[in-house]
């Protein structure tokens, strides 16, 4: 019994505010009788929640799947091209300027070409999420395998290492702690691009589901709906962070 209550005001003590807002908007809903479709209570958006585990689900894990093949795809796109560029002063002057200029094109302007390329479906989702994660895994693997310990190239070079073992021994492991500072920066990305993309030619998914609440203002299910993107996105970043620790504890 002495733990439940001391789990419960651990709770209080780390998450007050949110249970302050949440106190302060179901009052105020009440008291100002705002329509639902303006502003619906917390509990109303609860009730949606609980009505509906399984079309939440549902679309919770459609949407994560668009998101974690993207992100693979980045990824791997983003590490390969930094690689090419690290190999190749031409490619590096090629590359490198093109990755800075198109990383600043907002995701949303490129969705109606990639449409219309690869059609209305589940690869435009996916290609979406790959763009969005693959300009910052490019731009930070490329500064990590350049961000050598002071001096370490050269006692690689005096000690007669070849350029493919200063690349395995050296300029490799020396870009790992860049690589997880990019998966902790595109992870929960790739959630709000997956979304973003379902929301505006999406049949499933979380974006969907908002969309089409939206569109019959059933304002519980799309605040609902938020919620859930929102706890998916936070879930990726925490469970990217503690990678993210571990890597930097063996590679200190």
């Amino acid at each position: 019994m002495s733990g439940v209550i001391k789990g419960f005001g651990s709770f209080l003590s780390n998450y007050w505010g949110v249970i302050a807002i949440l106190v302060l908007w179901e009052a105020w809903v009440n008291i100002s009788g705002l329509n639902a479709i303006v502003l619906p209570s917390p509990a109303s958006v609860f009730l949606d929640l609980a009505s509906a585990p399984g079309l939440y689900a549902a679309n919770a894990a459609q949407t994560f799947i668009v998101a974690l093949l993207g992100l693979i795809l980045g990824l791997a796109g983003g590490i390969l091209l930094a690689l090419a560029a690290w190999a190749s002063r031409l490619l590096n002057g090629l590359l490198t300027p093109l990755g800075l200029i198109f990383s600043c094109v907002p995701v949303v302007a490129l969705i109606p070409i990639i449409a219309r390329l690869l059609g209305y479906d589940m690869r435009t989702e996916v290609a979406i999420v790959a763009i969005a994660a693959f300009f910052p895994t490019f731009v930070f693997v490329g500064a990590g395998l350049r961000a050598l310990p002071p001096g370490s190239d050269d006692l690689f070079k005096v000690f007669g290492a070849n350029r493919t073992q200063r690349f395995l021994r050296l300029v490799l492991p020396a870009a790992v702690p860049n690589l997880m500072i990019a998966l902790r920066l595109t992870a929960p990305e790739a959630i709000l691009a997956a979304i973003l993309a379902e929301l505006l030619m999406g049949t499933s998914g979380l974006g969907f589901m908002f969309r089409e609440a939206s569109g019959r203002f059933a304002m519980e299910r799309a605040f609902g709906t938020s919620i859930i993107a929102t706890i998916t996105a936070v879930i990726c970043f925490g469970l990217v962070m503690a990678a993210e620790r571990r890597v930097a504890a063996r590679w200190q």
